[in-house]
């Protein structure tokens, strides 16, 4: 399973159920790796979509038993329900928000992150995780430009055996 996530140096993901950036070649890097795969999100994180992202299966975690969502997607009260659901696909990714990112870790085999490097206000972060359980596999360094108003860096991470 994979995390993937772009946050702040600061580990901010968002601020009031919003991203506090506009990252073209990340949105761009989110559909390649997630395309033709089942999502992990949490309520919080759906409800900012207008409606399912395409070719991909949705499944979101709440602790509301009678929750309507507002498009197709598998409703599920835990972490552990919607990793059954994964069917052992390898390629399974969470989405977030930081509290599904704190509940998926665990499970995690790689990271997909975007470290944006700024420092925002935030009410959503991705959870810390040790350099002793995980290996910096790849970072590819992209500059502020005019589409990005941050640099940001791809990191993608494994698991160490």
């Amino acid at each position: 399973m994979i995390l993937i996530a772009a946050a702040a140096e600061n580990n901010a993901l968002g601020f009031q159920e919003r991203l506090p950036w506009h990252l073209p070649n990340d949105f761009k890097r989110f559909k390649r790796l997630t395309s033709g795969h089942k999502i992990i999100m949490g309520r919080k994180t759906l409800e900012t979509f207008p409606s399912a992202l395409p070719n991909r299966e949705h499944i979101v975690i709440t602790r509301n038993k009678n929750y309507q969502a507002p498009f197709e997607c598998q409703v599920v009260g835990s972490m552990e329900e919607a990793l059954a659901l994964g069917d052992g696909q390898e390629d399974l990714y969470i989405i977030g928000g930081g509290e599904i990112y704190a509940l998926g870790l665990p499970f995690a085999t790689h990271i997909e992150l975007t470290r944006v490097h700024t420092e925002v206000q935030g009410d959503a972060f991705f959870p810390d995780f040790s350099d002793e359980e995980w290996v910096l596999e790849e970072a590819e360094m992209h500059p502020s430009d005019d589409r990005h108003a941050h640099a940001f860096t791809f990191l993608t991470y494994s698991r160490k055996a």
